[in-house]
């Protein structure tokens, strides 16, 4: 079970300039209402044939809408042999910045 993580703790990630590496699997139609800066967008649905744009090197949070898709998107990536965090409560929830 891949390793969850809080909006707050992404938030504070992002303003102590860490690197921090997010995939946004929703739909481009969720995604068209805002998206974490600098957040990666692959579907949930192309995520095992777009696996090649990642690093097993990095590590990725994962968010979806509700937090439900990113949980399984997150055991596709860990079983792939990817380092990830699953964002708890998904974008319903973010209070950081939108781009």
């Amino acid at each position: 079970m891949a390793k969850q993580v809080t909006q707050e703790e992404v938030v504070e990630r992002l303003t102590n300039g860490e690197e921090v590496n997010v995939i946004d699997i929703r739909e481009s139609s969720e995604v068209a209402s805002g998206k974490i800066p600098g957040a990666k967008h692959i579907p949930l649905g192309q995520l095992v044939l777009r696996q090649d744009e990642l690093e097993k090197e990095k590590r990725y949070i994962i968010t979806c809408q509700t937090g439900n898709r990113s949980k399984a998107a997150s055991g596709i990536l860990e079983a792939l042999g990817y380092k990830v965090e699953d964002m708890i409560g998904g974008m319903n929830n973010w209070q950081g910045e939108t781009e």
